[in-house]
């Protein structure tokens, strides 16, 4: 009993020592003081239809606390694509989680990053991204290039730490929805969904 609990404090402790190093490395690329909370990330997980046969697209796994949830949701690991744009913390993730596609590169530039999966289509899209470190119309394009990625309604779950969504409304081109407000998250988290109109 002594002995588990002190592998799993070794476990958490090693994934906040290796975020914060991330988050010196590139505080703009991170954009949270701590890792995601295991609620936050079980919330924007649900929205998964496991069932739907197409893959998950996820964005800026950090430490792999959204990893873990969406494949806790019933996601097999070869159905998760994940983009992770530290080589770091991409290193980790490949031997913490066998079997996901973790790609190091870019979420901005997802037809480069994704390569011979730029024309795949995904069931929605997860994504911590720390998009109010971007400005405005690089917010629009990636959430207009990630829909475009998705079937008519699937939706892209998107955690920010703002009042208000990180993303401009534009009711012809995306509906946004807010889907929760997490206090259990350290900052308290604020989750935004956005469909097509």
């Amino acid at each position: 009993m002594v002995r588990r609990l002190k592998e799993r404090f070794e476990k958490k402790f090693d994934e906040e020592i290796r975020f914060f190093k991330g988050m010196m490395q590139g505080p703009k690329l991170v954009g949270a003081i701590v890792p995601t909370s295991s609620i936050t990330a079980k919330k924007m997980a649900s929205i998964i239809n496991p069932n739907s046969g197409l893959p998950v697209l996820e964005l800026g796994p950090g430490t792999g606390v959204i990893t873990k949830a969406i494949l806790a949701r019933g996601v097999p690991a070869e159905k998760l694509v994940s983009v992770e744009y530290s080589e770091d913390f991409c290193s980790h993730l490949t031997m913490t989680y066998p079997g996901v596609n973790f790609i190091h590169g870019d979420a901005f530039d997802l037809d480069r990053t994704l390569g011979a999966l730029a024309g795949q289509k995904f069931d929605s899209v997860i994504s911590a991204v720390p998009l109010l470190n971007f400005p405005m119309q690089d917010r629009i394009r990636l959430l207009e290039s990630l829909l475009d990625r998705l079937p008519p309604g699937r939706p892209v779950v998107q955690i920010s730490y703002g009042p208000v969504s990180p993303i401009i409304a534009k009711p012809h081109s995306y509906h946004i929805q807010h889907f929760d407000f997490v206090v259990r998250n350290i900052p308290p988290a604020q989750l935004w969904i956005y469909r097509r109109a």
